[in-house]
């Protein structure tokens, strides 16, 4: 799959453009792939990064990085994805100028969109002005309870199970692996520290089971406070695997939450806790 950031970076052929954030690439988004595919023609979307709500001057927690979405965007079947980034000049633009000089240029015949979608100054484009500028629009209208918005709800209050019947897969954690205590380790259970990017969302604390890099994991998300910790951890423990992770990128799945963080009596009654929720991790069904 190619992945462009300026129209002159693709070739123009015919092609079919579905428009969108595709934050989290949820089921109503893959409608709109479902659609667009359904055209017959090579499949280019137009994503916006940064988040145009975060270049608006509100506030917003991405459920993906640009790459993960890229990548759901690939496995979805997607030909190429046009990156175009999203700027307050962006926003100021007129929406026929925007149609003519990004959407004429990528060779669009068909363009897909939600039947919510606004573009341009003042949000005042829409699929009817789209129309009137020549295109085959193919208006998609929206899965019912299935919103970006509403993910990161249930996110929240760390109801992964009801996330993934949203999204069509479990929801993601996704980071680099860097340098932790390495208390984990002298448990018998060594963690992997994962730093997440300041405009991801994080699910509420708790001890998750899910998966990383094809192994089972049980997964603590919060501030260890029986050790009296104030620092938010990402650490999952990935069953049955051995090397060293450090520096390494890790795409963490959250299949069920397993239950709140809590201090211990002592660090035998953690371990015995710890060795529970690795077998209700390895227990654990994939939702989605």
């Amino acid at each position: 799959m190619k992945v462009a950031h300026r129209p002159e970076e693709l070739t123009a052929d015919d092609c079919v453009a579905a428009i969108g954030t595709f934050d989290g690439v949820h089921r109503g988004h893959r409608r709109v792939l479902e659609t667009a595919r359904a055209a017959g023609a090579p499949i280019t979307v137009v994503t916006f990064w940064p988040h145009p709500r975060l270049v608006l001057g509100n506030r917003v927690e991405l459920l993906s990085t640009l790459e993960r979405r890229v990548e759901l965007l690939e496995g979805a079947g997607v030909d190429e994805v046009l990156v175009v980034e999203f700027t307050p000049e962006l926003a100021a633009r007129e929406p026929a100028d925007f149609a003519e000089s990004l959407l004429r240029q990528i060779g669009a015949k068909v363009i897909v969109v939600g039947e919510n979608f606004r573009f341009g100054r003042a949000a005042a484009g829409d699929a009817a002005l789209l129309e009137r500028l020549g295109f085959d629009v193919r208006t998609v209208p929206t899965v019912r309870g299935v919103s970006s918005t509403e993910v990161r709800g249930l996110l929240r209050k760390g109801d992964v199970g009801g996330a993934a019947q949203l999204l069509g897969r479990p929801p993601e954690l996704e980071g680099t692996v860097v340098l932790g205590d390495q208390r984990g380790g002298t448990l018998g259970y060594p963690t992997a520290n994962v730093s997440v990017p300041d405009e991801l969302l994080v699910p509420a604390y708790g001890i998750y089971a899910g998966s990383a890099l094809g192994h089972r994991a049980a997964i603590s998300i919060g501030v260890n406070p029986h050790y009296g910790g104030d620092e938010r951890r990402i650490e999952p423990y990935l069953l049955d695997f051995e090397g060293d992770l450090y520096g390494r990128r890790l795409v963490v799945e959250l299949w069920r939450r397993l239950r709140e963080e809590r201090a211990f009596s002592s660090e035998e009654e953690l371990v015995a806790q710890i060795a529970r929720d690795v077998e209700e991790a390895r227990a654990a069904e994939r939702p989605g």
